[in-house]
């Protein structure tokens, strides 16, 4: 997992100033300023009254630029008030299946609307970390974003996304729900399904022994859970207040990337291919 950080905007600067964590999800944005527990959130849609909501993200992924970019511009705006210090930094989450256009497009979005430092971190590698996982072991751990709009599931091992898979789960309006559709529930069993059989054999019983922790609001869907426990075999345990593992993860890594170099690997790994560079 590459922690991918650009240059400071115009009103940027490297320190003394508010940093926060940004989730940009399908359904929800949710934001966390650093030394804060309190986590704002809002709908990710944006429009006035009498006229018909916009998502700007669709699947996990921007969709919309300059749609999302008024949509952190105001849910910032509501965030950081005039009390706080100047903005200066934004750790951002972004799916493992984003591409290099889909990370772009995300970093444009908020750096536009935020004119800070932006960093972008693996979602869910910072939604282990926000639910307490020690992704530093060397052995490997099984985990299952289940967003509303994508799902995505990794194997964590000695820091990094040593494996993953992703299937999109959700269509029509967000609004409608964040867990996971009756529709794609086979779809994301057979996902997580693969990514254990591409597992090492060596390391494979030792991942099965671990479990598999679910992140997102797909971990409050109860059939979601049994489907996978009685078809894998597998403990399966959702996560505490799993729709706030991701920013909670993201509060947890500030300070790890705050006195980074922009353009430097907070946690590292060689990416497989130039979309995940």
């Amino acid at each position: 997992m590459t922690i991918t950080t650009g240059m400071p905007g115009v009103n940027g600067r490297r320190g003394g100033g508010t940093a926060l964590a940004l989730d940009l999800g399908t359904a929800r944005i949710r934001l966390l300023l650093s030394g804060s527990t309190a986590i704002k959130e809002r709908p990710s849609a944006c429009g006035g009254p009498g006229t018909a909501r916009q998502w700007p993200v669709r699947h996990g992924m921007v969709a919309d630029m300059p749609g999302c970019a008024r949509l952190v511009r105001t849910t910032l705006g509501d965030a950081v008030t005039e009390r706080h210090p100047p903005l200066h930094h934004v750790l951002l989450g972004v799916p493992v299946a984003a591409s290099r256009l889909d990370r772009r497009a995300a970093y444009a979005a908020v750096s536009s609307a935020a004119r800070c430092r932006v960093t972008m971190v693996e979602e869910p590698l910072a939604a282990a970390i926000g639910c307490g996982v020690d992704i530093a072991d060397p052995r490997p751990r099984l985990l299952l974003d289940a967003g509303a709009g994508i799902a995505e599931a990794v194997v964590i091992r000695a820091g990094e996304i040593a494996d993953a898979g992703a299937v999109q789960v959700a269509v029509g309006d967000p609004a409608e729900g964040t867990g996971c559709p009756p529709y794609a529930r086979e779809r994301v069993v057979a996902m997580v399904a693969d990514l254990i059989a591409r597992i090492p054999a060596a390391l494979r019983a030792t991942a099965r022994q671990q479990g598999l922790l679910i992140t997102g609001g797909g971990a409050r869907d109860p059939e979601l859970a049994r489907r996978l426990c009685a078809e894998l075999r597998i403990t399966v345990s959702p996560a505490p207040d799993p729709a706030n593992a991701t920013v909670r993860g993201l509060a947890c890594l500030l300070p790890t990337v705050e006195h980074r170099t922009p353009g430097t690997s907070a946690i590292g790994r060689k990416d497989v291919d130039d979309d995940h560079q």
